[in-house]
C-alpha cells in the first residue's frame, strides 16, 4: 500500500509540474505586454517648435465656431456653461488668406463663474508638408484675459505618436462685436 501511495504521489507531483503551468498560463496579449522601442520604429526623441495662427470665426455665413450649448438663464457675466464646437483654420500668417496648414477641431466651453476662462479640448490636424495626416491633442484651461496662456499637449497621432509638451496662445485680434478672434499658437512638443 505504501508503494502504491508513493507511486500516486509521484504521479501527482509530475502532473503538477507539467499540466498546471499549461492550464495557468495566461495569454501574453490579454492586457499588457512589454515592448521594445525599436519594434515600433521609435527613433531618438526631439523637441520641435511650431508657430501658426488659429482663426475662430463665429460670424458670417460660414462660421467655423458654433454654439452647441447656449448660456443658461441667469448666467454669470462670464457666459459660464456656453459650449462651442470648432473647425478652425490654422494658417502660417495672421491673415486667413495665408496658407492653411491644418484645422483645429474640437470644442471649448466657458468653465468659470468668476472669470473669462475656457476649457479647450481640440486636435490640431495638419494637412500640409511632412506632418500631413498627423495631429496633436490639446486639453487645458485658457484664461482668455491673460496676454499669454499655456495649455498642455497631451498626445498625438501619426508623426506625433507619444507626443507631449505645451502650447502658448496669444490673442492677435478680437472683434468685440462679432467675437471673431485670431490667436497665435506657439507649440513646443517632444516627439519621435
Amino acid at each position: 500500500m505504501a508503494k502504491l501511495l508513493h507511486f500516486f504521489g509521484t504521479i501527482l507531483i509530475l502532473i503538477s509540474f507539467v499540466v498546471f503551468p499549461i492550464i495557468g498560463k495566461k495569454d501574453e496579449y490579454a492586457f499588457e505586454k512589454s515592448m521594445n522601442r525599436e519594434s515600433m520604429s521609435l527613433k531618438r526623441e526631439k523637441l520641435s517648435h511650431f508657430k501658426f495662427y488659429f482663426h475662430d470665426i463665429l460670424s458670417g455665413t460660414k462660421p467655423t465656431s458654433i454654439m452647441i450649448v447656449p448660456p443658461p438663464k441667469n448666467t454669470a457675466k462670464t457666459g459660464f456653461g456656453i459650449v462651442n464646437m470648432i473647425d478652425n483654420a490654422l494658417t502660417l500668417e495672421p491673415k486667413l488668406s495665408s496658407n492653411i496648414i491644418g484645422r483645429a477641431q474640437g470644442f471649448y466651453g466657458s468653465s468659470s463663474l468668476s472669470e473669462l476662462s475656457l476649457l479647450m479640448i481640440m486636435n490640431f490636424n495638419f494637412i500640409e508638408g511632412k506632418y500631413n495626416g498627423s495631429s496633436l491633442a490639446v486639453l487645458g484651461r485658457n484664461s482668455i484675459v491673460e496676454t499669454v496662456r499655456e495649455m498642455p499637449v497631451i498626445g498625438g497621432s501619426g508623426l506625433f505618436r507619444f507626443a507631449r509638451g505645451y502650447v502658448q496662445a496669444k490673442t492677435i485680434s478680437l472683434n468685440v462685436k462679432t467675437k471673431d478672434a485670431i490667436v497665435q499658437y506657439d507649440v513646443y512638443v517632444l516627439h519621435y
